[in-house]
């Protein structure tokens, strides 16, 4: 297989990237298209369907063994579950697969066809090696049982998000990074309150702790400085 695009999100590296598709609804994204499959003619028909299906790398996660049983962070990185009943990046493959809202497609776009989504949890450079239609007569099954993750569903944090942290962003990242703070990315494990985490967003540092159940970003720090002006 050879990748026929890559994604282009705000989120540079795995930390913040939401657990599952569709959690965080205001975190867009951009495919572009390699030069071998930029052709409008593969996309036509796409604009009709509201959402898609990503199959696509854990490009981060590559290696050359694997291994039957992980252990899931959102269980506490303690218990062990069979590899494929969980979603763990460490698989056989190292595929992953997304459903997406299609925002877009914009068939001339600065670089060849693009598709802009949203509702992603894709790291930024993640390279796609397919994409689907979401058919919902046959892909929709609103009676299916979610096994160990449906009591972890639910678990989400309050945001705190000073005026100041605030400003580089657009109304649309705020969004995005309260949708995500919200379903707190720390390992489970992690439980003190005096931590203080960095997610690097869009360009930035999002610095913030967790304490009773609320998120509290404290300061918003442009990367290139935080790394002494070397990018």
């Amino acid at each position: 297989m050879e990748a026929i695009a890559h994604i282009h999100t705000d989120l540079p590296t795995k930390f913040g990237v939401p657990r599952q598709c569709g959690l965080v609804k205001a975190l867009k994204g951009r495919i572009v298209f390699t030069p071998k499959y930029r052709e409008p003619e593969a996309l036509r028909g796409l604009e009709d369907f509201t959402h898609i299906w990503l199959i696509w790398e854990f490009s981060q996660a590559v290696r050359d063994e694997w291994s039957p049983t992980v252990r899931p962070p959102r269980l506490g990185g303690n218990i062990r579950m069979g590899v494929f009943a969980t979603r763990s990046p460490f698989r056989p493959n190292f595929l992953g697969l997304s459903c997406v809202r299609l925002e877009r497609v914009e068939l001339c776009g600065r670089e060849g066809p693009e598709l802009y989504v949203s509702g992603v949890d894709l790291m930024d450079g993640t390279p796609i090696f397919d994409i689907k239609p979401y058919v919902p007569y046959s892909d929709s099954h609103p009676d299916a049982r979610g096994g160990f993750t449906t009591r972890l569903a639910d678990r989400t944090l309050r945001v705190s998000f000073p005026e100041e942290a605030r400003a580089p962003f657009t109304e649309e990242q705020q969004a995005a990074i309260i949708g995500i703070l919200e379903r707190d990315p720390r390992p489970h494990y992690h439980t003190d309150p005096e931590r203080v985490y960095g997610m690097p967003f869009a360009g930035y540092d999002i610095r913030f702790r967790v304490r009773e159940g609320v998120a509290e970003i404290l300061e918003a720090v442009r990367l290139e400085e935080r790394n002494g002006g070397k990018g």
